[in-house]
């Protein structure tokens, strides 16, 4: 680490910048470095987390939501009603109570948060002028129809034995496994598609419409063009290809979808009655949208550092990714 990171210039750009510079999935790393890899996993899946918050959202609609899988052989309004209740409900609650938390009681003021800026009203760039407004539109009228449409086929294929699919408690290891399994397929995937995002003639026609936000807040994590929203949910189609229980499609939709409200939220942490209660807030992707051509994946899989494009949130990665950007434009 830099001898300089907590006073560089950088630091003077946010209200809060996290005290060292953002790290990667040692899993990654080479040469290899085991320990580092085991505590990586144990702080995400042994915590209370945004990884074990999506589980436990997954487990609970399973069992008390979602029809039976055989149920879903034919088509009718009553089970895709339910699986669009079930992601519509828990999304909205999520970033609704983050955003009346953070935002509109303002329960923490502005400890952990990246940028002293308030969401933006009587905007012209947003939808309705307004920031939240615009987001929520998009989030709901969009973002929650496609993710739906993408997983009901998954859940119907699963129903004809069209789709590789088990049940519990079949395959224990493999079942406990698919979720780092599918955290890390999403990173890969997101990382080429968002890639794809910024080319200039695709970045005009629909991603341009998710970076309004370069201030970001709780409901701006699935607030896209539905171009966007299209090639961001094709990542459901692996459950096509690898054999998965439909509570692993469930963990999938909420991971892609409602993990971003947390991600989005733009403080760092969750701060309540003076104590800090959960990680939530993701640095690494605050950057993006501030310096845009920079950590354009996620931090599960070193995808940036390899091509060139990591910002670890020091000053000389914002100039790095300052004459990379002139570059690009030239």
């Amino acid at each position: 680490m830099p001898s300089d990171f907590a006073t560089d210039a950088e630091a003077g750009r946010w209200n809060y910048r996290p005290p060292e510079p953002v790290a990667l999935n040692p899993l990654f790393a080479w040469p290899p470095k085991p320990l580092a890899a085991v505590r990586w996993y144990r702080a995400y899946w042994m915590a209370l987390t945004t990884s074990t918050l999506t589980v436990a959202f997954a487990v609970f609609v399973f069992f008390a939501i979602l029809p039976p899988l055989e149920t879903m052989k034919e088509w009718n309004w009553d089970w895709v009603l339910r699986v669009y209740l079930a992601n519509l409900v828990p999304h909205c609650v999520c970033a609704g109570l983050l955003h009346y938390w953070l935002y509109m009681r303002e329960g923490q003021g502005s400890t952990f948060k990246f940028d002293a800026r308030a969401q933006a009203v009587d905007n012209g760039t947003f939808s309705f002028r307004n920031q939240v407004k615009d987001n929520m539109f998009w989030t709901v009228a969009s973002g929650i129809t496609v993710w739906t449409a993408f997983q009901l086929p998954v859940y119907w294929a699963m129903a004809n034995g069209w789709a590789p699919a088990f049940l519990f408690p079949e395959h224990p290891v493999w079942f406990v496994l698919m979720f780092p399994f599918l955290v890390i397929w999403s990173s890969f995937h997101f990382y080429w598609v968002h890639r794809a995002l910024h080319i200039p003639w695709l970045y005009r026609i629909a991603h341009a419409l998710h970076h309004r936000n370069v201030n970001v807040g709780p409901w701006s994590g699935i607030s896209m063009h539905p171009v966007e929203h299209v090639l961001f949910f094709t990542n459901f189609l692996i459950h096509f290809v690898v054999p998965s229980h439909p509570i692993h499609v469930l963990f999938h939709g909420y991971m892609q979808a409602t993990h971003p409200v947390f991600s989005h939220s733009g403080f760092d942490q969750l701060y309540v009655n003076d104590r800090e209660r959960a990680k939530m807030g993701d640095f690494f992707h605050q950057l993006h949208h501030r310096y845009f051509e920079c950590n354009y994946g996620t931090v599960e899989m070193p995808w940036d550092r390899w091509f060139g494009s990591f910002h670890d949130g020091s000053e000389m990665a914002t100039a790095a990714t300052r004459a990379r950007k002139k570059r690009m434009h030239a």
